[in-house]
């Protein structure tokens, strides 16, 4: 049953539909100067939305900007410290994150880090942020909701932790979600990042903490995906799937910020973070049938509330077997997405490593195992690995 306690805090204003990111032009903007902070990728170039965001600051009351191009898909702690050190000398009073998850999430370390100083991972072992810059969120994927949570996921290089951090100072201010400008994501990066919406929204409900007002957000994310996702793979010019699916992640990361993930976002931290070649979304695919089987037993109710959601007919199934229709729905949605061969092997991740990515897993994101259904013990994650390897 979920927690009938809560608290509830999302204070970003979110500007949601097509076209939206015209109002960057007119809408109150926290600041006179911004950093953007894009990926070291070419999409937001190419498809002229670095532009087109520099023209309407310009619009909005002569706002200036700067440009910070050098985040990778998996970002790193030295391109926060550069970042910030970037944002202080050029005199910068807000941060923008234009792109998808890494961008934003390193927005947002970067906002932090411009504002505290030292030293950032000093933040993430629990020391206190007085403040940050002001965030403001401009996705063109849908994947990570970081548009609507305060988490941000960065990885320490020399130690190979990718860890994911929070307060309230590093929720957006404001976030703009435009599917026109995820027209043009690539299908397989379009499946990923469905799947980690779909992650997050599957997670906080299952989680230990999970409240009524998540419960709402993570059933429509899902429904949402499991509709709609297909349709926007197939046709990534799809405005009405991409819209859909826009609205189920950002829905996703409401349930970031009033429930959790759980253990399976440690145990895919660990592998992105040992193989940071790895998108985080395939990852999360890869190991997700063993993790949601394990748990099909112990949390069953909650499984059968989401296949009920999904509309799975459980006509003529027994007790045993209903909790695991959910699993069975989730393998047919991967089938439809083209995404249910992915292999550990083809991004370098070998059978030996599983022990390492256990103890991974505990050091940088040990929190999260403390919001599974039920205790999952180190043998448990070398099976959900073992399970998933291919």
């Amino acid at each position: 049953m979920a927690m009938t306690e809560f608290n509830y805090y999302i204070p970003t204003r979110i500007l949601f539909g097509a076209g939206k990111l015209n109002e960057l032009a007119t809408v109150k903007l926290p600041g006179k100067k911004a950093l953007i902070v894009t990926t070291h990728g070419k999409s937001v170039k190419r498809y002229g939305y670095l532009d087109r965001v520099i023209a309407l600051l310009k619009q909005n009351g002569d706002t200036q900007a700067v440009v910070f191009d050098k985040v990778l898909p998996n970002p790193v702690k030295s391109h926060v410290h550069e970042a910030a050190e970037f944002c202080k000398r050029e005199g910068c009073d807000f941060v923008i994150g234009l792109g998808g998850g890494s961008a934003i999430d390193s927005a947002k370390s970067i906002a932090v880090l411009a504002r505290n100083g030292g030293d950032y991972w000093d933040y993430i072992n629990g020391k206190k942020v007085v403040d940050a810059l002001p965030i403001v969120a401009i996705t063109t994927t849908a994947g990570t909701g970081t548009e609507a949570d305060p988490w941000t996921v960065i990885t320490n290089e020399a130690t190979q932790e990718k860890v994911g951090f929070g307060c309230d100072a590093t929720f957006p201010v404001l976030s703009i979600v435009d599917p026109e400008l995820m027209l043009s994501v690539p299908a397989n990066l379009t499946a990923y990042q469905g799947f980690d919406a779909f992650f997050h929204a599957a997670e906080g409900y299952i989680a230990n903490i999970a409240t009524p007002v998540s419960d709402l957000f993570a059933l429509k994310s899902m429904k949402l995906l499991f509709d709609w996702l297909p349709r926007a793979v197939a046709d990534g010019s799809n405005l009405e799937a991409r819209t859909h699916v826009a609205l189920a992640n950002t829905l996703a990361g409401m349930v970031e910020s009033t429930s959790s993930c759980t253990s399976e976002h440690s145990l895919e931290h660990a592998m992105s973070g040992l193989c940071p070649g790895l998108p985080h979304g395939a990852g999360l695919i890869m190991i997700s049938l063993a993790y949601f089987r394990h748990f099909a037993a112990v949390a069953s109710d909650r499984f059968v509330e989401m296949a009920r959601n999904l509309g799975v007919n459980m006509e003529g199934l027994s007790d045993a077997e209903k909790p695991m229709a959910f699993v069975n729905a989730l393998a047919g949605l991967q089938a439809e997405c083209g995404v249910n061969d992915l292999k550990m092997s083809d991004y370098g991740i070998r059978p030996e490593d599983f022990p390492r990515l256990a103890q991974l897993a505990r050091d940088a994101m040990g929190g999260l195992f403390m919001l599974d259904p039920a205790p999952l013990t180190d043998d448990d994650v070398i099976h959900i690995f073992t399970e998933s390897y291919r």
